[in-house]
């Protein structure tokens, strides 16, 4: 008991900091996952040197990762996805080509190999689903349009980050990837697709024994666990990532009516778990390196939101949403995700990576997560101007007293019409019939 019990504080303490800057963040209506991290850098190396290592936590915040899969899957609607399926994913291939095309000509002046500039590009590539959600949430946006197109969105980057793990894992030394690896990504690709294709359709299933079983937390935690594992060492055993098979569990699970209580009992075991990755994240954060390399990582992390904020607003509008739209969505988009540090790790430990390397990509990341606050900021400065002054123009153009110099208090209350002029929801909440132009 002596031994555990260093061991046992330091869990203790590493939670208790964390919770207690998380709760600090969300008193800030900001991600708590940013207190998270920050609590990390503040236990380790780069703080009080409280925490310089612990074996455990990177190992708990892995298997975190695979819960968070899980949920996700079990949260996906299939319906709402297959309807945003073409956008979606072309906006995921849209991502990808302009992050490798940026990356190219970095790792060119860098002097880059080419695995280091593909997985690069994953890592810039993902976007975070926490800090998406919140900012969508935070701007009354979470049901609507907008919110769909980017929770499609980011349920395809959840979703390709599976065949981009099958890439990052087959990276050795000198080697080039092989027949093999490209059959598994498809071979994932396809399982996917036919998953979809038989489930996509039709209501809840029923789940079997689920008289047995619903209304026992402790029974569906289990089953779902059962589940859950048994897929992941499933597609593990058959060279594919653990997590996509944990990704198809909760697929799976989502379409029975065990959905609802597996969803509710697996989500504080992901949180608590999903508490230890930040944390870890935290704890690997160089702070003598980012100070050494003050320009490059202002470059890259400055770059990243720009490029793919802009980005992503173009590719966007290119695959069909309106400018106003896709300009919301590219923003909301614009960090770099929490998947991100698994394929970096994956980097390093395949030696894709060097130390140098490794430490710019956290860096990156970390520093694009921590600045969420202010961009959580920034978009919603945004928004606001933006329908202010689509609502003043509408109001201009639409409304014949205010082209005559007539009352203007109303005015917020026009929109521009959408393109099959049906009815005009407002800000407000009325509607009625599209102006005539």
């Amino acid at each position: 008991m002596e031994d555990q019990l260093p061991f046992l504080l330091a869990i203790a303490i590493i939670t208790l900091a964390a919770v207690t800057a998380g709760l600090f963040m969300a008193w800030l209506k900001q991600p708590p996952m940013v207190g998270y991290i920050l609590a990390g850098v503040a236990l380790g190396p780069a703080g009080v040197g409280f925490m310089p290592q612990v074996d455990a936590v990177p190992l708990a915040a892995e298997f975190g990762v695979l819960f968070l899969l899980f949920v996700i899957g079990m949260e996906v609607s299939l319906k709402a996805f297959i309807d945003d399926l073409r956008p979606a994913v072309l906006t995921v291939a849209g991502q990808i080509i302009v992050a490798f095309g940026a990356l190219a000509l970095f790792g060119v002046i860098l002097e880059w190999r080419p695995e280091q500039i593909v997985l690069m590009t994953f890592v810039v590539t993902m976007s975070s689903t926490a800090v998406a959600l919140k900012l969508l949430d935070d701007l009354g946006e979470l049901r609507t349009d907008l919110g769909r197109i980017v929770v499609a969105v980011m349920i395809a980057q959840d979703i390709a980050i599976v065949p981009m793990l099958v890439i990052a894992n087959s990276f050795v030394p000198g080697a080039s990837l092989e027949l093999s690896t490209l059959l598994k990504v498809v071979g994932a690709f396809a399982g996917l697709a036919l998953f979809i294709r038989i489930f996509g359709k039709g209501g809840k299933l029923p789940f079997p024994w689920q008289e047995n079983i619903l209304g026992r937390v402790e029974l569906v935690t289990l089953v779902a666990l059962l589940i859950c594992c048994t897929a992941a060492v499933l597609t593990g055993v058959a060279g594919m990532s653990p997590a996509y098979g944990a990704f198809l569990a909760g697929l799976l699970i989502g379409k029975t009516t065990l959905r609802t209580e597996a969803i509710r009992a697996m989500e504080p075991i992901q949180g608590v778990l999903m508490v230890l990755f930040f944390v870890a994240i935290g704890l690997l954060l160089d702070v003598e390196f980012i100070i050494e390399n003050a320009g490059l990582v202002a470059v890259f992390v400055v770059g990243t939101l720009l490029l793919k904020s802009v980005a992503n607003i173009v590719i966007l509008h290119r695959v069909g949403l309106p400018w106003k739209t896709a300009y919301q969505a590219g923003l909301v988009m614009g960090q770099i995700g929490e998947f991100s540090f698994v394929l970096a790790a994956v980097g390093l430990a395949n030696q894709v990576f060097d130390p140098v390397g490794y430490k710019l990509a956290i860096s990156v990341i970390v520093l694009s997560l921590l600045f969420s606050p202010l961009w959580t900021f920034a978009v919603r400065r945004v928004h606001e101007s933006t329908e202010r002054r689509i609502a003043t123009l509408g109001y201009g153009v639409f409304h014949p007293t205010a082209r005559d110099g007539g009352d203007m208090e109303e005015k917020t209350d026009w929109a521009v019409p959408s393109l099959d002029l049906g009815p005009v929801k407002t800000r407000r909440g009325r509607s009625g019939p599209s102006p005539r132009r």
